[in-house]
Formats: structure tokens, sequence, C-alpha cells
């Protein structure tokens, strides 16, 4: 027999409340593994970490084909879908990012095969491991993202949760791996530049590999693909965690409309962003050539760099702060149905800002407590703040446009009604922006029976009151604040230039820590005023987070721009 309402919900919430505590004690002892390994723990060693990752995918594997193949044997069934999960867009983002991850184990593969004589065999079995299971789980996100499961709900719920980890666990694996790299790298750059007492971490095999060349090739370049790779699994997490949260959920039958991406009308905000993009590339490839050289150098490539980040910076903020004008003045309806991957999308967004906040109040107070500081270091200070305000009128811009209805029709000629009820009835004040007084005559030319029209505005008040009418007409003037300019079309293009200019720009902000441009290691005050330990913890902890933020960032501006 079937449970009563109250009791199944129950059941379904126990359900939900037992896989997550499953889910975050995978997490924290898989992150207790990772740090004992990061700090040279006795009796913790590379092989051990990579034993139990590689048991966490076997073990979410065997969950997809299972999935896959049940799904496959129910083909014929009819199943709810969330329509705002996994995106067409969000699947071809992580499809590039998994094919730079696949080419990534080719290259550990490679290594491990250089390096054989004296690796465990688990370093050649974990990135085999690692690319099956990339595999099958893009082809599994493809197919499943907008699933809602209705079916072996309890088993579900935990078989999602566990993959949600392993990738979370992933991903901090290579977070650590990335971070102790940078760490390695900024340490050889300060005994270039003459400090001492800095110990090198040596994690070269003690065997040769032939060819040599081949083999350093191979170990550089692997550095090089693990942004693409942090960015996978973070995006796998984020997709796995909402198809879990849609487990058991019941959803309208109501459709959507489907969203179009159309490239016409913003040639400003493209040629703005790609002007950006090809500046970071410049000043990236100019901070990596000069940075640690000398002391005069790397002053100069501070220099640079703060100097284009304020200039971006400035240009951002700026652009998030018409875009939220136009929002703010703008009646348009909000929607505010339950949708986990949008707040998802909106929690992820103010978490990760946080690490970028992290580090620019470390700056400020750095610059604040120093007891001397270098003229470079007065350019962290203003783009310490930047980065705090520019993040902040982002967020706003982007939570308030990803709440908006999608556009349907076109905004040639729109009309917005304020309506009050008067008296027992309703009255609607309609105002148009338009660019002839065509429609007032129109209506003027009706005659008596018509409303009356003033200025192209047509009230329809009638048996109100003196207070009323004057609350009607505020409200008109409130709809009216936008310039003319400004509405309809014009409203649009603006909006899609200014989404456009951010998006490029953030992928633009993403560039230069992923690919080892992080003054927060070579400013060097905050070492001095917090210490080495200290500060580096810091970055290595919030730098990820700061990452991920900006690429995001850029994903949630692509589906704005798709709406407007």
């Amino acid at each position: 027999s079937l449970l009563p309402p109250y009791t199944a919900a129950l059941f379904l919430k126990l359900a939900e409340t037992l896989s997550s505590q499953y889910g975050l004690n995978v997490f924290v002892a898989g992150l207790l593994l990772l740090l004992a390994w990061a700090v040279h723990a006795a009796g913790v060693g590379k092989r051990d970490l990579l034993c139990l990752l590689t048991a966490l995918m076997l073990l979410q594997l065997l969950w997809m084909l299972w999935y896959v193949g049940r799904s496959y044997a129910q083909r014929r069934l009819i199943r709810p879908k969330d329509t705002h999960a996994g995106a067409r867009w969000l699947r071809g983002s992580i499809t590039l990012f998994a094919v730079m991850t696949i080419i990534l184990g080719c290259f550990k593969i490679g290594y491990f095969i250089g390096f054989s004589e004296c690796l465990s065999a688990t370093e050649g079995v974990f990135p085999v491991t690692h690319a099956v299971h990339t595999l099958l789980q893009v082809y599994f996100l493809w197919g499943h993202a907008k699933d809602i499961i209705l079916s072996f709900k309890t088993l579900e719920r935990f078989g999602g949760i566990h993959s949600v980890f392993t990738n979370l666990l992933l991903w901090a694996n290579s977070v650590l791996n990335e971070s102790k790299h940078q760490l390695n790298e900024h340490k050889e750059r300060l005994v270039t530049l003459g400090f001492g007492n800095i110990t090198l971490d040596d994690h070269t095999p003690q065997c040769n590999c032939t060819p040599q060349a081949l083999c350093s090739a191979i170990s550089h370049g692997i550095y090089y693909l693990y942004p693409f790779n942090i960015e996978y699994q973070i995006l796998a997490s984020t997709m796995l965690y909402v198809l879990w949260k849609n487990i058991g959920r019941r959803v309208d039958s109501t459709r959507r409309p489907k969203m179009q991406c159309r490239l016409d009308g913003v040639l400003v905000g493209s040629t703005l962003g790609l002007t950006a993009l090809a500046a970071t590339i410049a000043v990236v490839a100019v901070y990596l050539i000069h940075i640690g050289r000398s002391k005069s150098k790397s002053e100069s490539a501070l220099i640079m760099f703060y100097l284009y980040a304020i200039t971006l910076l400035l240009l951002m903020g700026a652009a998030g702060l018409v875009g939220s004008w136009i929002y703010r003045d703008d009646e348009k309806s909000l929607d505010e149905s339950k949708n986990p991957a949008r707040k998802l999308d909106a929690d992820l967004l103010v978490a990760t800002a946080s690490g970028s906040w992290l580090l620019s109040w470390g700056s400020i107070l750095a610059i604040a407590c120093a007891e001397t500081r270098p003229s470079y270091t007065w350019y962290n200070l203003p783009y310490s703040f930047l980065v705090i305000v520019e993040k902040y009128v982002q967020n706003l811009f982007i939570i308030e446009s990803v709440h908006r209805e999608p556009e349907g029709i076109p905004e040639d000629i729109r009309t917005l009604r304020v309506v009050t009820v008067c008296s027992g009835e309703v009255a609607v004040l309609a105002a148009s922006c338009l660019g002839s007084q065509g429609a007032a005559g129109d209506m003027d030319s009706r005659g008596g029976d018509g409303p009356p029209v003033i200025n192209g505005n047509m009230c329809l008040q009638q048996g109100c009151g003196q207070e009323d009418q004057e609350a009607g007409w505020e409200g008109a003037r409130g709809l009216g604040r936008l310039p003319c300019f400004l509405q309809g079309n014009a409203k649009r293009k603006v909006l899609r230039n200014i989404t456009a200019f951010l998006f490029l720009c953030n992928i633009s902000l993403w560039i230069p820590p992923a690919f080892g441009c992080r003054p927060e290691y070579d400013n060097g005050l905050e070492e001095i005023v917090f210490g080495f330990e200290p500060w580096i913890i810091v970055v290595n902890l919030a730098m990820p987070f700061s990452i991920f933020y900006r690429m995001h960032a850029a994903a949630s501006l692509f589906e704005v721009y798709c709406k407007i």
C-alpha cells in the first residue's frame, strides 16, 4: 500500500539527510588524507591517496552504469525534466574541459611510463581510471542532467551525493597539486632574488627518464592543463548536485520559452571585451617573463599588472552599475519559481567571491599595518578595494538578471500597467514611451467614449478619489524614469552589450591566476606583515575559490545574455 503523504515526505527528507551526511563524511575523510599527504605525515603516501580516489571513482562508475542501464530499459516511459538544469551551453562547456582533462590524463600516463622504474603502479592506474570516469560522466550528464528521479529515490540519493563529493575530492586533489607547483615556483623566484632560508620541495622521481627533453616537456605541460581539470571537476559536481536536489521533486508541466543566443547588436561590448582579453594575454606574458628576474623587473611587472587590473575593474564596475540601474527602473515581473539550479548559481557566486574578498582585505590590512611600504604596494590598495566593489556590483547584476523572466516578444512598444483598486473597481494606468505621439492621436481620435490621453499616456482611472489618482500618476512617473532611448529594443541592446563585455572580462580575469600570474605571492608586503607560512596558507585556500568565481560568473553571464 502507498504511504500517507506526510509519512512519504518525512521518509524522503530523512533519505536526503542521511545521504548528505554520508557524502560529507566521505569528503571530510578524503580531505584529511589529502592534508596528511600534503604535510608529509608519517605512514601516508601518495599511493594511499590515489587508491582512495580510484576506489571512489570506481564506485561512482558502477552507479552511473546502473542508472544508464535502468534508464535505457525504461526509455519508453515519459519522465519529467527540469528545463532549467543542464543547459546545452553548460554541457558544451563541461565537454570542452573534459577533453582537456583527458589530455592531462594522457600526459600523466606518459609521465608514469617515463618514470615507471621508481613510481607506484597506482600512479599509472589512477589516470587511466580518471579518463574512463571522465568519458562516462560527460555522457551521463549529457543524457541525464535534466532528469527528475521519482523511482529508487533512496538509492539514487546516495549515488548522486557520492558522485558530487567524489568530484569535489578530485577537484581538491588537483587544486593541491597545482598550488604546490605554484608555491615551488614562487620559492624559486625568491631564491633567485637573493632570499635565503627557503626550502624547495623536490617532487622529481629518483630515477632517470629517457628521452629527458620529452619527460621535461610532459612534466611542465601537466601543470598548464590543471586549470582546465579544476574547472571540469567543480562544474561536474555542481551539475550532479542539481540532479541530486531534483530527486523526488514535483515540477509543473508548463514549459518555459526556449532561449536563443543571438550575436547581433553586441559589437561595442564584444569589441571592448576582446580588447580586454588581448590585453590580458599580453600582460600575463610580460608578467611571467619579468617576475623574479630581478628586483626592478619584478616591481615593474607588479605595477603593470595593477594598472591593467585597476582599469579593467573600473570599467566592469561601471558596466555593472549601469545594468543594475536599468533593471531597477524596469518593472518587468520576476521569476520567483523554485529552481535549484538558479539558487545554486547565486549561492556559488557569493560563496566563491569570499575568496577574493579575503585576499583583498588581507592586502588592505597589510598596507595599513606595514612599517615600510615600497612604492609599488600603493597600487595594490586601489586594486584590492576595486576587487571587493566590482564583485559586489557584479553579483547584484547577475542575481537580478537571472531572476528576470526571459524575453518572449520584441519590446519595440512596451506597455506597463499599474493596477489600483478604487471603490471596489480596478483602474489601470498604461504608459508607453513612443517615438511619436501617433498612439496618443489614435486613442484621442476615438472621441468622448475613449479615456483621456495626456502626453501619450492613457488614463483609465474612473471613480477614484483625488488621493488615489495622485498615487496612480506617481506610479506612472516611476515607470518613466528610464530615458526614451533606453526603452524597448534599445534597452535590450544595452543590456546585451554590458553582459557580453562582462562575460569576456571575467574570462580575461580568470586567465592570470589560473596560469601563474599571482601578485598575492609576489607582492611581498603581506608575507612581511602576516608571516610567510600563514599568508601562503591563506592564499592557497582562497585562490581556488577566486579562480572558480571568474569562470562561474562567466557561465552565469552567458545564461543572462541568452535570456535578454
